[in-house]
């Protein structure tokens, strides 16, 4: 059990006190594109799992108006974490301080096991990307947190089963995060990427010591600030920037 304590609450409270949303925006690295939403902490970042009827959120349209219900503005969001059929995530799942599913430090299938694996945690101080027993050693309180694996970059330097060459390509998203912990950013690949292609974006074109995979294949964005509006199959945990209405 991740240990999730008050100081927590007072995360919720900074986050939702300085809503700043940074542009997305196309990005071009090496041979590939991306887009790229960049957050600096202190905006109000959230992870979002099921709406205000307890069912699944499942899409963007979904989480659009359910925050503009609530008189805000929903800036970006993507998927955020490998989920079950049922859409429970897979791994840790952590919402405004609750913890909704445990944390899975143990080796396993497909890319999530593909340890090191890691979590993306909001807390009162910043933003982590941590591998995930390294997490579960320190137990950090988070106000938001979500697991997913592989881990993309881990202390500068790349997952050590990624291959240069390898042939394993899909549309890919993920978030990496500042040294100092005050900047979180989320791109997705325009076309089908790497693996290695895509870690090497967080770390050589947006100089990230760690970042974490969210998924591939689902991977979706909404983003009108460029255009963007994917559509798919319904999803697990998402991650959002919220603003004051407009």
């Amino acid at each position: 059990m991740i240990r999730i304590s008050a100081k927590a609450g007072l995360a919720l409270l900074l986050l939702a006190g300085n809503p700043r949303a940074e542009t997305c925006r196309d990005m071009k690295f090496e041979t590939q594109s991306y887009a790229i939403c960049d957050v600096t902490f202190g905006a109000d970042l959230q992870l979002f799992l099921t709406g205000s009827d307890e069912r699944p959120m499942g899409t963007f349209d979904r989480l659009r108006d359910q925050v503009e219900g609530g008189g805000k503005s929903l800036i970006f969001a993507m998927n955020a974490g490998m989920y079950h059929s049922d859409r429970s995530p897979v791994g840790l799942y952590v919402e405004r301080a609750q913890e909704k599913a445990p944390i899975v430090t143990r080796e396993g299938p497909g890319n999530f096991g593909l340890l090191p694996n890691g979590v993306f945690c909001i807390s009162e101080n910043g933003f982590t990307v941590a591998e995930t027993r390294a997490f579960a050693a320190r137990s950090p309180d988070c106000a938001f947190a979500t697991q997913s694996g592989p881990m993309l970059v881990i202390d500068g330097a790349l997952h050590p089963r990624f291959l240069p060459d390898s042939d394993s390509r899909y549309v890919r998203n993920g978030v990496g995060v500042s040294i100092d912990g005050q900047r979180a950013v989320f791109a997705i690949s325009d076309a089908p990427v790497s693996f290695h292609e895509f870690a090497r974006l967080f770390r050589d074109g947006l100089d990230l010591p760690n970042a974490l995979y969210f998924d591939g294949k689902v991977s979706r964005l909404y983003a009108p600030e460029i255009g963007r509006d994917d559509i798919g199959f319904p999803m697990g945990p998402m991650v959002g920037l919220v603003a004051p209405g407009r």
